[in-house]
């Protein structure tokens, strides 16, 4: 199945996710098919930039976004 989940990247203690389409079956940090936003929990407010375009794409497609990024996404107004 396909799912659109965070992939995190920085460094210790100092964390920056990606939002990615993957199948479930690859490992969280592992190879994805695109990378479709970003999401920093560090800024106040936390930043999310998503391209909505392509996540409604992706959803009509039968991806299932996780419970995290389902919730960034309604936060950005992208579903």
């Amino acid at each position: 199945m396909v799912k659109i989940r965070l992939r995190r990247m920085g460094s210790k203690k100092n964390p920056f996710y990606r939002i990615v389409v993957a199948d479930s079956r690859y490992p969280r940090n592992g190879r994805f098919i695109e990378e479709i936003g970003t999401y920093d929990p560090l800024q106040e407010p936390s930043a999310v930039k998503v391209d909505a375009e392509r996540a409604q794409a992706w959803i009509k497609t039968g991806a299932q976004p996780t419970e995290t990024v389902k919730a960034l996404l309604k936060k950005a107004n992208a579903i």
